[in-house]
């Protein structure tokens, strides 16, 4: 007996098809991608399963119900006439999460405000009581989307956004999502064959993610817990047989992550983020200033990071004499001089800075930190030029 049903995993613009690929390798049918989300069935199993083991996907959301809409009356009328004593009960509380893109609909709040009403006057109608929102904690959260004159109205499987991992409880300055550390590292073709490095590592995000991608442990394995867990149907079993699974599919480690911070505090914040991911054995973190550093292994280097400076921080966080041209400049100079054998990507929202490194990149990809448009950048630093890289090949 199929008992496949249709879910949405919702993610950041640029990470559609890695999602789509995460979700095929753990076993999804029918993936379909859209505009931020991809959508794709199978079972409750699978549904924990995806919310437990997906690195790039912000929500998972089951839909139960959609319709035509043109306005707020309309709204109000078809969210009542659903039968909610499926998904509430008078004892249930929840909460309700709108996105709208629609001239007909332009306060999301107001939606969740109407959507609400239509439901406890439901309940107060058919019931005589009626549920009580609780937008912190709730048992049931709802997820309303409305697109130009389509509603759609799933139920939240995961809770609070998936990019909080659990691990990190201290941060620095203006510290990368998860979500984005995760999709950024796939992007760059990081799986763990080679060393790794962040040499501006700020709490470490960067270095827990790639940690848990090297050793295929499941990205959300230090949650306290998801959404599903309230629901009605919630198989307690099931769910541990999954995370059962998920944790003897880990691999062996036998390269090294290692991260830099010219920030004593920092580097505080990234040890006990590793130590909470239970990586410690994994990660190294010094105090170094990356333009000082040099190449401290003769293999090949995987580098990844996300440079402190930029529109992302507001100007008081940065030194009075802070050279954005300077800055950038010396990225691209230690690249050049101290790091042959050595891929490195970066992440920055300040497009003009991007003509100061004085390397070309090989790949540049749009992507977005927060609200910020950036490029997530490649340089391949060869161990000799170019130019004898490709003598060498030609004999």
């Amino acid at each position: 007996m199929n008992n496949n049903f249709k879910m949405v995993a919702k993610t950041l613009f640029g990470f559609e098809e890695i999602l789509s690929k995460e979700l095929r390798n753990l076993g999804a049918g029918n993936v379909e991608e859209g505009v931020r989300s991809v959508s794709f069935e199978g079972d409750m199993g699978f549904m924990y399963k995806a919310n437990l083991c997906l690195r790039t996907a912000i929500k998972i959301i089951k839909p139960i119900h959609s319709f035509s809409v043109r306005n707020e009356n309309e709204l109000y009328r078809k969210i009542y006439t659903m039968d909610w004593g499926d998904y509430l009960s008078v004892d249930t509380t929840f909460a309700i999460d709108t996105t709208v893109n629609s001239d007909n609909f332009t306060h999301s709040l107001y939606v969740s405000q109407k959507a609400k009403d239509a439901i406890v006057d439901k309940f107060r109608d058919t019931e005589g009581k009626r549920p009580n929102v609780d937008v912190k904690h709730p048992d049931i959260r709802l997820n309303i989307h409305i697109q130009k004159e389509h509603c759609n109205i799933s139920l939240d499987s995961s809770g609070r956004s998936l990019h909080q991992r659990g691990y990190r409880t201290a941060t620095n300055i203006a510290p990368i999502n998860e979500v984005l550390a995760a999709g950024l590292l796939l992007l760059s073709g990081w799986d763990g064959q080679c060393d790794f490095l962040d040499p501006m590592c700020g709490s470490g995000t960067m270095l827990t993610e790639a940690a848990m991608i090297a050793c295929n442990i499941p990205a959300n394995i230090n949650r306290k817990e998801f959404a599903f867990e309230k629901w009605d149907d919630f198989d307690e079993e099931l769910f541990r047989k999954i995370v059962d699974s998920s944790l003897n599919k880990t691999r062996e480690f036998h390269h090294k992550i290692s991260g830099y911070d010219k920030a004593p505090s920092a580097v505080r914040k990234a040890i006990a983020n590793a130590e909470n991911a239970n990586l410690a054995e994994y990660i190294t973190v010094e105090r170094k200033n990356f333009f000082e550093t040099t190449k401290s292994t003769e293999n090949h280097l995987h580098m990844v990071f996300n440079p402190p400076y930029g529109e992302r921080l507001d100007r008081s966080d940065l030194d009075s004499d802070f050279d954005v041209e300077a800055f950038y400049a010396d990225i691209g100079d230690t690249l050049k001089q101290e790091y042959p054998g050595t891929d490195a990507w970066f992440i920055t929202s300040n497009l003009e800075a991007l003509k100061y490194v004085g390397l070309r990149p090989s790949r540049k990809i749009k992507v977005f930190n927060s609200h910020l448009e950036s490029r997530f950048v490649k340089y391949v630093m060869y161990e000799g030029s170019k130019k004898a890289k490709k003598n060498l090949s030609s004999e």
